[in-house]
């Protein structure tokens, strides 16, 4: 059984715009590029057995000699991106050398390089016992449910916390289920939020594993400096 990691890599990251026009992998935390941190991540576990980064093609030159300076190449691998995640996501599942049905692929947000390899290790166990699971937090806050009106928003519903969970990344499932759910997409011009929003339109159940606030997507400039305090200890 193989287990492949996806890095949709491909996004500008428009709302980083005070950092100076890089993309947001490519920026530092404690000196190292986000996406090095990513990916360092995800090798730390032996049963990883290869990293597809889906990227631009004018950024494969960048991304191969960010690979080599750090000694990445050995298990890591460029494809070209598209013009949105679920495109790039795709392009790098067709990529994939998968050879056996309990073959799984996990997809992580290049720019969450917080996550933990514990839990990349549970979600891995999870696909293995369910087929399908990803990383999520409990909803801490209560959740109201709301009507957009020219005045504001208006509550309709108080949901129990219970029932919500904030959806994080890694998410994976069984190659097979993951690739079906993506020709399902695809067929049908359906664009879903994140990986589990196609695994679950195709019918497949999907298991949340516990995450941790510390897998946060740095989205914002001040998310670099949160990163650095969380990597200080």
């Amino acid at each position: 059984m193989a287990v492949f990691v996806i890095l949709p890599a491909a996004g500008i990251g428009t709302r980083m715009a005070q950092t100076g026009g890089a993309p947001k992998q490519f920026l530092q935390i404690n000196g190292l590029p986000i996406l090095v941190h990513s990916i360092r991540a995800f090798l730390a576990l032996p049963e990883i057995t290869g990293v597809y980064l889906a990227v631009r093609e004018s950024e494969k030159p960048r991304m191969n000699a960010l690979l080599n300076e750090h000694g990445l190449h050995d298990r890591v691998h460029t494809v070209t991106g598209g013009d949105t995640r679920q495109d790039s996501v795709a392009n790098a599942l067709a990529a994939l050398p998968s050879t056996s049905d309990d073959d799984i692929v996990l997809v992580h947000d290049a720019v969450r390089p917080l996550i933990d390899p514990t839990t990349i290790g549970k979600t891995i166990e999870a696909i293995r016992k369910h087929g399908a699971a990803i990383v999520g937090m409990p909803a801490i806050d209560t959740i109201k449910q709301v009507e957009r009106t020219a005045d504001g928003a208006l509550i309709t519903a108080t949901i129990p916390r219970e029932l919500i969970v904030h959806a994080q990344t890694p998410q994976g499932a069984r190659v097979p289920l993951m690739r079906q759910a993506f020709d399902e997409a695809r067929r049908d011009e359906f664009n879903g939020t994140d990986e589990a929003s196609l695994l679950e339109r195709s019918g497949v159940p999907v298991y949340v594993v516990p995450g941790s606030s510390r897998n946060f997507k740095v989205t914002q400039p001040g998310d670099l400096e949160v990163a650095e305090f969380y990597l200080a200890g």
